[in-house]
């Protein structure tokens, strides 16, 4: 089945706002028409209006980075409905979050975000009419421990529960091993497709095969224009989630040439 690339940038916590008018500007510059790839940035909340703003009548969609599942009442949170009035399409619910938000233990491992609670945000998303990218991923200590297989079964059967098939098909997931987020290091283009067919087995076993054949997989972890084209080239591999590649515009777009390349 042919899935449609889908490239975005994950601005987390970085940019003011003139640089980030000044980068989407950029970025707009280099792209020609409408090129045959999703596209979209998912800048901080505080900037969706002026992103929106700036991305008007370009190719180039907006999400946010991250929503909380109820619609009121929560100091500091952004719901699913305030993100839909800000012109954004789509809802990144980003592994790191799941090991840096939280308090640590006596081990000093923090519990963060569960798999119960990312399930209560899908469906809050999926409800808004807007598109979750759902990012799984394993850290460095369960990858050498020859876990990630368990994890990733674990984490999409925690952070999808209760979805119908109808609403899995709306669905992006996205591969971010914990050990490649910030770090310089990227899985092997061989890891990365062992680790996105796995988990689109999953996804067959949970919600049927045709299902899961249109449901795109991304790569995040440390993409960069050097090793963007390997990774996306890989069969399983339908995009990418980009962090500090996508703060420089030339960086992006090489991005995303090297998925328009991989998949023609």
């Amino acid at each position: 089945m042919s899935r449609r690339p889908f490239i975005a940038g994950n601005w987390k916590m970085n940019l003011d706002l003139a640089s980030a008018r000044a980068l989407i500007a950029d970025i707009r510059a280099r792209i020609a028409g409408q090129p045959p790839i999703d596209i979209a940035v998912c800048p901080p909340s505080i900037y969706f209006f002026p992103t929106a703003k700036a991305l008007a009548d370009s190719p180039i969609a907006m999400g946010a980075q991250n929503c909380h599942h109820e619609k009121a009442a929560f100091t500091g949170e952004v719901s699913p409905a305030m993100v839909r009035r800000r012109a954004a399409s789509m809802s990144s619910l980003a592994i790191e979050r799941r090991h840096t938000i939280g308090p640590k233990d006596a081990a000093g491992h923090v519990h963060g975000e569960s798999d119960e609670m990312v399930a209560l945000k899908v469906r809050a998303v999926l409800d808004a009419g807007l598109v979750p990218i759902v990012c799984v991923g394993e850290t460095l200590d369960e990858r050498d421990a020859n876990k990630t297989e368990a994890v990733l079964t674990r984490q999409i059967h925690g952070s999808l529960a209760g979805l119908d098939s109808a609403a899995a098909a709306q669905l992006v997931v996205a591969y971010e091993p914990v050990w490649a987020i910030g770090t310089g290091r990227n899985a092997t283009p061989q890891q990365a497709q062992d680790a996105h067919a796995h988990i689109r087995n999953v996804l067959a076993e949970k919600f049927g095969r045709s299902i899961a054949d249109g449901i795109r997989i991304q790569y995040g972890g440390s993409v960069k224009p050097d090793n963007a084209l390997t990774l996306l080239s890989c069969p399983d591999v339908d995009g990418a989630l980009v962090g500090g590649a996508s703060l420089k515009a030339g960086d992006f777009v090489a991005i995303i040439e090297a998925g328009i390349k991989a998949k023609s």
